[in-house]
């Protein structure tokens, strides 16, 4: 079922009729992907296991394989990724307190390989 097409940090977008656009298939997955790794935790009162909160470690030192280690835990709870073979999420921070991921994985429905890149910095 088709959603709202709104990425995370921006606006919502209208259609070429005018109309609130819609995201689909993809787009949908990973919007959720990116809503669940950038939540944090305890923000959802009835679902306090949801979300990561990445942003947490935005410039703490050496934080790139416990936001990596972050990202494959919860991504194995996601059902739009296949749980074979495993996610790669290859995370790197440079010294302006910007973290860059690109997380690659494999979409359940299609089963087509999917590259996931985002930023998070002050």
């Amino acid at each position: 079922m088709p959603d709202a097409n709104l990425l995370w940090g921006s606006d919502l977008t209208i259609s070429s009729a005018g109309d609130l656009a819609l995201a689909g298939g993809t787009n949908l997955d990973q919007q959720r992907i990116l809503r669940r790794l950038l939540t944090n935790p305890y923000d959802y009162i009835w679902h306090a296991d949801y979300g990561t909160g990445l942003g947490q470690f935005v410039g703490v030192p050496a934080a790139d394989d416990r936001i990596s280690a972050a990202i494959l835990s919860q991504l194995e709870l996601e059902s739009s990724v296949a749980p074979s073979p495993p996610a790669i999420a290859v995370v790197s921070s440079n010294c302006s307190n910007v973290v860059t991921a690109d997380v690659q994985y494999i979409e359940s429905a299609t089963g087509s390989a999917q590259i996931l890149s985002f930023s998070l910095g002050f």
